[in-house]
């Protein structure tokens, strides 16, 4: 549970929205942490498609929360705050109380709620617009 890169030099990275108003509130509280110099942070919705990876795309980088631990693997939704939490020190209990399978399984099923309501409060003008046309 370091707070530095593994031995092959790699950070863990967050790939988070910074065009969603609330991800950007929570992603900039985690930085303002200590130990968050020690993770790498990408906006997903500004970065180029390199810096994402071969095995995301940005449609589900922007879809769903995503973290790229330092072995390499990518996790996503509630596994990827506890891999956060994990490397600050202030977190460190909470994720680790958290990374049991029932309280993930719980975790996970609250993620999915927030994911169906970001859903409504992000969508597109255009798309609301063909929606209340469609029902005309």
């Amino acid at each position: 549970m370091g707070t530095t890169p593994d031995a092959a030099g790699r950070r863990c990275v967050v790939y988070f929205d910074g065009s969603c108003p609330l991800c950007s509130r929570e992603i900039g509280t985690y930085q303002g942490m200590r130990g968050a110099d020690a993770l790498t942070w990408v906006d997903a919705s500004r970065c180029d498609s390199g810096a994402l990876g071969n095995d995301l795309e940005r449609e589900a980088a922007l879809g769903r929360f995503h973290v790229r631990a330092a072995d390499g693997s990518l996790v996503s939704g509630a596994a990827a705050f506890i891999e956060i939490w994990k490397h600050l020190p202030a977190l460190a209990l909470p994720a680790r109380l958290c990374s049991t399978a029932p309280v993930l399984t719980v975790l996970e099923f609250f993620y999915g709620i927030f994911l169906r309501l970001r859903g409504l409060w992000r969508a597109t003008p255009s798309a609301a617009g063909q929606h209340s046309d469609n029902q005309r």
